[in-house]
């Protein structure tokens, strides 16, 4: 049995195996989503799920004719979707940045590869499909008539555009921004708090100078959270779908920090190091040759 909660608390829920079917999805949505590089989800019995608390604060977005996600009101993070009617052998799919306990099973594929982030490179040897894995939408549709979605994957889209000025977008396209070079570092942390943020494996964001930033539109629908501690942390999410979004660094108000899945475009940067690796999800495995650290590197320390 294993427990999950958003970032600030509000939601909990506990879900006993057998897990199965960790995958990461690197799909254009699930990116918006999550506001990450890519999402993570381990599936368990529907049967063998439960929230214990802050099903009030679930919003439900229908991203698609498949699809719904889930997130919290307060904070934003991706919470788990529950099917249309449950039946006998369904799956619900947990995102897995937001367990507080290790499933036991580990990631056993690559999904929607066509639609991978520029600026994330697969490195180890598992299995990569460029959508689904061959039968794997006929087990869903045989499982229930009536499943509403595993909350991964979309169609492969282009890749994105190099370009000096960058766009972002949300899952619903309500909020839409541009920024301006200069950009960087871009960087991976790990913390808990950064995992529960994005619910996924880790957050992947770069700076920007404020001066070069620009809401497009849909400024009124973007949501701010922040945590009492740390001192410096804090989250923007769209109150429409959930989507992880640009906010001003708390520390340098001349900054806008932008995580990479609300991107459109492609800024021409990569990550440069891991932080917070003495936090990792023990289901993560690091598997590319940049730098560690188990917080912060010295000179940002």
């Amino acid at each position: 049995m294993i427990q999950g909660s958003c970032l600030c608390g509000a939601i909990a829920w506990t879900a006993s195996g057998p897990f199965e079917l960790m995958a990461h999805c690197h799909c254009s949505m699930c990116r918006k989503a999550h506001g990450a590089s890519f999402a993570t989800a381990v599936g368990a019995p529907l049967a063998n799920f439960r929230f214990d608390r802050g099903v009030d604060r679930v919003i439900r977005y229908e991203s698609s004719q498949r699809t719904a996600r889930n997130f919290c009101t307060r904070c934003g993070s991706v919470v788990p979707s529950v099917p249309n009617g449950p039946s006998e052998g369904e799956r619900i799919f947990l995102p897995a940045g937001c367990l507080d306990d290790d499933p036991g099973v580990r990631p056993i594929a690559h999904i929607f590869t066509a639609s991978k982030a520029p600026w994330h490179e697969i490195n180890d040897a598992l299995p990569r499909f460029a959508a689904y894995p061959p039968g794997f939408m006929e087990s869903r549709r045989s499982a229930s008539p009536r499943y509403a979605g595993t909350g991964l994957g979309d169609q492969p889209e282009r890749p994105l555009r190099a370009s000096s000025v960058i766009r972002g977008s949300c899952l619903c396209k309500r909020v839409a921004f541009e920024a301006a070079p200069p950009f960087g570092p871009m960087t991976n942390c790990h913390c808990s708090r950064c995992r529960k943020m994005v619910s996924a494996a880790y957050a992947t964001d770069f700076g920007a100078p404020i001066a070069g930033f620009h809401w497009l539109r849909g400024r009124k629908h973007v949501r701010d959270f922040a945590l009492p501690d740390p001192r410096w942390f804090m989250t923007s999410f769209c109150e429409v779908c959930g989507s992880v979004l640009p906010h001003v660094a708390r520390n340098d108000p001349n900054s806008v920090l932008i995580q990479v899945g609300a991107l459109d475009d492609d800024p021409g940067i990569r990550p440069v190091l891991h932080l917070f690796v003495g936090s990792k999800a023990a289901w993560e495995e690091i598997t590319d040759a940049l730098p560690q650290h188990d917080e912060y590197p010295p000179m940002r320390a």
